[in-house]
């Protein structure tokens, strides 16, 4: 059985668990006034000891979102580091740690009201993916990705993800595991909460950031890393087709980690198997992140 969340922080106290509140009235409730980012703290396999993964670029990122959404007086990078940090130990974890941070409207008014402005901090386990291993089943979706000039998916925003919801919906309808989405220029974009990546002739394509796409810290991580592992990686629009001729394809996001797709539209994706590079990358990040390796000390921080 997994372990269980005890504590969480909100604006920057420690509360029980069951006692975390937001009032129904508040914005962030009436309108969806949230920006969030899901982060991951890995458990070492030998040690035992715990390192936020990536922490400065998810706190960094969620700062531009309370930038765009146009919050007042938000809390500090400082305060934020510090409560994951602490909440972290509390909840007294036995595996890895699925950290969702949220700043929020916490009061009531109308869509103009920029205040006050509250955040949380849970620690929870999460399940990896079930086509961690194997691969997953993904049909293109009917849903149209939204775009900057309405609802900008570079903003991590809760509000956003009412539209991966329907893609997400239709997809286990469909029988499929998860969706991809195009944009309203008929360009792939990504899954609901996952970004993309195809390999063809060894080379590596990804969704470029035209594509309507989140502007992934796991995204950045894989470009990284696959070229320092020596391949060529390719910041383009991807066409519907491409899907179906690709030798791999996966996805990869802090919930998702890095995870192969076996099929698109029920088409086989090379052979069907997840492919070398798909799996030598999943290998690469996963010592990356729990620090089975040295490489990279700067985006593991202790807990």
């Amino acid at each position: 059985m997994a372990w269980q969340a005890k504590f969480m922080v909100q604006n920057g106290r420690v509360i029980p668990w069951e006692e975390g509140r937001i009032h129904p009235h508040a914005l962030a409730v009436t309108y969806a006034a949230t920006v969030f980012e899901g982060i991951r703290a890995y458990r070492h396999p030998e040690t035992g000891a715990y390192a936020v993964f990536r922490l400065k670029e998810h706190l960094d990122r969620i700062m531009q979102g309370v930038k765009i959404m146009r919050f007042e007086n938000p809390p500090s990078l400082e305060q934020m580091h510090a409560d994951i940090l602490r909440l972290i130990p509390l909840n007294e974890p036995d595996d890895d740690v699925y950290i969702r941070l949220q700043v929020l409207v916490d009061g009531p008014g109308t869509q103009a009201t920029r205040g006050p402005t509250g955040w949380t901090v849970v620690a929870i386990p999460r399940e990896r993916s079930p086509g961690f291993g194997s691969g997953l089943a993904v049909g293109i979706s009917s849903w149209t990705r939204i775009t900057d000039n309405s609802m900008p998916p570079r903003v991590k925003a809760v509000a956003n993800y009412h539209a991966g919801r329907f893609v997400t919906m239709q997809a286990k309808a469909d029988g499929y595991d998860t969706a991809l989405i195009m944009n309203n220029q008929g360009k792939v974009s990504e899954g609901p909460g996952a970004c993309l990546f195809i390999v063809r002739d060894g080379r590596l394509i990804t969704p470029n950031r035209g594509s309507d796409i989140l502007e992934s810290v796991t995204r950045t991580t894989v470009i990284q890393v696959a070229r320092e592992m020596g391949y060529a990686v390719e910041e383009a629009q991807v066409d519907r087709t491409e899907l179906y001729v690709a030798d791999e394809v996966f996805l990869c996001g802090t919930g998702q980690e890095l995870v192969p797709v076996a099929s698109v539209d029920r088409l086989p994706v090379g052979d069907g198997k997840p492919g070398p590079i798909t799996m030598a990358l999943q290998a690469r990040y996963e010592a990356l992140v729990r620090g089975t390796t040295a490489d990279h000390p700067e985006w593991r921080t202790a807990v």
